[in-house]
């Protein structure tokens, strides 16, 4: 299970939101062989007084928050930021302009379609 937070400037958003979105998908399927059925994103559009950032940074500045069970390999959540920042670059953000955070809980902090996470028959594997 994921849940990926999207943060981005109004324009950015706007612009980008579906070939982000499936740069996002495209990389969880490869990197932690997620279902691609399953996609759950939100995309938050801050206007620009809103949404402070380094100077260094472009105006396509991206943070992505990804929320997940825990149980994937160091080797799985690389290849995932990577696979990330190679998908991002191809749609036209440059990977400087990119952070991504990968947050980590046990199953057993999830709820999910009205159940319990640990109690879940999931169609994928967590340990990847």
């Amino acid at each position: 299970m994921s849940q990926i937070k999207i943060y981005a400037q109004q324009y950015t958003i706007q612009t980008y939101r579906q070939l982000l979105s499936d740069a996002i998908h495209h990389a969880l399927v490869s990197a932690l062989q997620y279902p691609k059925d399953k996609r759950f994103q939100r995309f938050i559009a801050l206007d620009s007084e809103d949404f402070i950032y380094p100077q260094d940074r472009t105006e396509n500045y991206t943070i992505i928050e990804i929320s997940m069970f825990e149980g994937r390999s160091t080797d799985a959540k690389k290849q995932l930021i990577m696979q990330l920042f190679k998908n991002i670059e191809a749609i036209g953000i440059a990977p400087h302009s990119v952070e991504i955070t990968i947050f980590e809980t046990p199953k057993e902090n999830w709820g999910i379609r009205g159940q319990h996470a640990p109690d879940l028959a999931l169609n994928y594997k967590v340990n990847v």
